[in-house]
């Protein structure tokens, strides 16, 4: 499949799932039906972007996915901004002090009242910042441009960036919205679903990390027992 239809794949996806998350959450005010749904769909398009790499060393007919984890990416920081304005517009209301979690005291000066929402939100933003440097040089062009060794280099920072987007997700599912002050809301439906995909990744991952270094370990092995031989 050529990397146009892997575009338009992407893109049906993407809309069909943010809908399944709009219904999902058909109480919610409109603000924060969008905000989670789009970042939910966000999130889901950069796990299954992480997910192929080690599918493809632990499957090797899977290697043919391997392509897709471009487009996977690409659009899962497209959403990852747009989840990024409708919060700035429609949750802080461009009251950029806000997103650390500093809130304007009838005294005129601003106070932090909500450290845990700043500080995942500073994780959120530095995710975003290096998504979009990640986004910006998927393709060849940035490839050819950068060098090969270079291009792996940036590339490998996918998996911090993948850690940096649990921790910011994983605030807003089950910690942001525990707070005495307030009656605390119903759980989030996401909250399961979310701890067994991360964990299916992670374990994929680590299974292939494991493969690859028995592998390596046994040509080395091989080969210092031909010298020797």
């Amino acid at each position: 499949m050529g990397w146009k239809s892997r575009h338009l794949v992407v893109i049906i996806l993407a809309v069909a799932g943010t809908w399944g998350f709009l219904e999902s959450r058909a109480e919610w005010s409109d603000m924060h039906r969008w905000n989670r749904a789009i970042g939910d769909m966000s999130f889901l398009l950069i796990a299954f972007s992480m997910a192929i790499g080690p599918l493809s060393r632990l499957v090797s007919r899977l290697k043919a996915l391997v392509p897709w984890r471009r487009e996977l990416g690409i659009y899962g920081v497209i959403l990852a901004t747009v989840h990024t304005i409708i919060i700035l517009a429609g949750w802080i209301e461009w009251d950029l002090v806000r997103i650390f979690g500093f809130q304007l005291h009838p005294s005129g000066i601003y106070v932090m009242v909500q450290h845990g929402f700043g500080l995942a939100n500073v994780i959120g933003l530095v995710a975003l910042f290096y998504g979009i440097v990640l986004a910006l040089s998927s393709s060849n062009w940035s490839q050819r441009l950068l060098g090969g060794s270079v291009w792996k280099f940036l590339q490998q920072g996918a998996y911090v960036l993948w850690m940096l987007i649990i921790v910011h997700t994983a605030y807003f599912l089950f910690l942001h919205f525990l707070d005495f002050h307030r009656s605390v809301p119903e759980p989030n439906w996401l909250q399961i679903p979310f701890s067994v995909l991360v964990s299916s990744v992670v374990s994929l991952q680590i299974a292939a990390f494991i493969k690859t270094w028995i592998a390596r370990r046994n040509r080395v092995g091989n080969f210092e027992q031909a010298q020797t031989g």
